[in-house]
Order: structure tokens, then sequence, then C-alpha cells
């Protein structure tokens, strides 16, 4: 594995995207379409989907199974039986991690500390007689949730920095970077309906968009050095986050007959749209894997 390094201009480029998407309802008259951002999000969920089952848990799998493919022929020939425990236990572990991120990321929403502002921003359009949303847990609650989702992001690029190749890690970001300017979108606009101060939301957006970068750093710096095993973890755990996000994004519109067969059609198109970077990015030599 090539000696990993800081991805600086990923951090910068999260931040930008996220105060941009987040400030643009807040400090101007653009106040988006719930059609055109259910569209956005849509693609973005199949992008974050097709990140999530083709890059980022096969790499941590590829990471945390490293040292058992290498060893497994060699040594202990005649301890098959404890080989096979060891790789069952190993297996176990990879699920759990994945697991792991997914019922985190349950735990934050069915608690109220949840992440998805969407479903709120596309009710609201429709009540205009109303000028805020009312939910039965506080904003700051959902900002903070929003923000632990964001921090979870940080993670997914931050591990990918410190154990697999820059093409890796790029295909990472592509996919965080892609769903984080509509989730910022929605995210100004809900503060906006909620918050009586202009500050208070421009703060709120400022947490969400400082989130990422900074979980980006703090990751990269604790899990470089560190054992391919445990940087693997926190890939599949932050593949598991994926898997969540990409989901509850959709499954109102989904499960909605006005806008599930359209739903459908955009997170397809954006998990064709990924293999087709994955492929091409292959096909050029630029996907190498150096562990």
């Amino acid at each position: 594995m090539s000696e990993a390094s800081l991805p600086v201009e990923l951090i910068a480029l999260t931040l930008i995207l996220a105060l941009i998407g987040g400030l643009a309802p807040i400090l101007s008259n653009i106040k988006g379409n719930a059609d055109t951002l259910r569209r956005v999000t849509g693609i973005a969920s199949g992008i974050l989907l097709a990140s999530a089952m083709l890059v980022v848990i096969p790499e941590g799998f590829e990471l945390a199974t490293g040292d058992h493919d290498e060893h497994g022929d060699d040594e202990h020939v005649g301890e098959g039986d404890s080989e096979e425990e060891e790789a069952a236990l190993e297996n176990l572990v990879i699920g759990a991690a994945v697991l792991a991120g997914f019922v985190l990321m349950l735990v934050l929403e069915g608690s109220g500390i949840g992440h998805a502002v969407h479903e709120e921003h596309h009710e609201h359009e429709k009540e205009h007689g109303h000028s805020h949303i009312h939910h039965g847990v506080s904003p700051f609650l959902l900002v903070l949730g929003l923000s632990l989702h964001s921090a979870s992001d940080g993670l997914a690029i931050g591990s990918a920095a410190a154990g697999a190749s820059e093409a890796v890690t790029a295909a990472v970001a592509l996919a965080v970077l892609i769903h984080k300017v509509p989730a910022a979108f929605s995210l100004g606009v809900f503060s906006m309906h909620e918050r009586e101060e202009r500050n208070d939301s421009i703060r709120d957006v400022v947490l969400f968009s400082i989130a990422t970068p900074l979980m980006i750093i703090v990751s990269f710096y604790v899990l470089e050095g560190l054992d391919e095993h445990i940087i693997a973890l926190a890939m599949l755990f932050s593949g598991g986050t994926f898997l969540y996000v990409a989901a509850v994004d959709t499954l109102p519109d989904i499960h909605n007959p006005e806008t599930g067969r359209e739903a459908m059609l955009n997170v397809l198109f954006g998990v064709i749209l990924m293999i087709v970077i994955l492929f091409g990015a292959d096909a050029a030599g630029l996907i190498e894997h150096g562990h």
C-alpha cells in the first residue's frame, strides 16, 4: 500500500459545496423546486447506494481479509477446522460492522435525531398557510442528526484515504459530494422554516458543513498507520450508513403511488451512472489496489 496522504482538496470541496447548497435558500431568493430536489436526491441516493455496494463495502472486505488470504495456505496445514472457525468469525465481524453503521442511523432516526429533512420540506410546500413545520422533537436535534450523518460521510472518506488507493478515495468522495448538495439545500430550507432568526439558520448550515471535513481529518490521522483490519471495519461501518441513507432518502417517494415510478427510475439512473464512472476509471487504469 502506498503512503497515504490527507485529501486536502476533497476536504475543501466538501466544505464549499455544503456551504453553497445550505446557504443558497437562506441568503438568496432561491427556494428550490420540490420536484427537482426530489429528482436530484433520488439520483444522488442511487450513486450513494452503488458506491456502498461496489466500492466501500468490497474495499473494506478486501482490507479485512487480506492477511487471511495471504497466510491461509502457507501455515497450519493440519489446522483446517481452526482456520475455518477463524474465517467464519472474521466474516461475522465484517457483517457486523456493516450492520452497526446501518443500525446506528436507524436508532438516531427512531430517536428523533434523524438526518432526513426532505419529507418535511416537501410537505411544507403543500401547506402554504403555515409558516412552520411541526415536529415532535426540537430543530436542534434534527440538525444534530444531520450533522452526525455528515460526520459519517467524513469517516468514509477519511478511512478510504488512510487505507485505499486515491481512485477508491475519489470514488467514495464523489458519492458523498453529489449527495451532500441536495442534503444541504434541504437543511437550509428546513432551517428557514423552523428558526426565527436567519443567523440561527446560518449556524445550522455551518455546523452541518464542517462536520464532514472535520471528520475526514480526524479519521485519517486516527486510522493512518493502524492495522488494515481496523481501517477496514471503519470503511464497512461507513458502508452501512451509506446503505441506510440511500434507502431512507427515497423510500417515502417510492411508497407514494404518485412518485414511486419516477423515484425508482431516478435511483436506477444514479446506480447506472456510478457503474459507468467506475468502469471508466477501471478502463483508464485509475483503480488500483495497493494492498
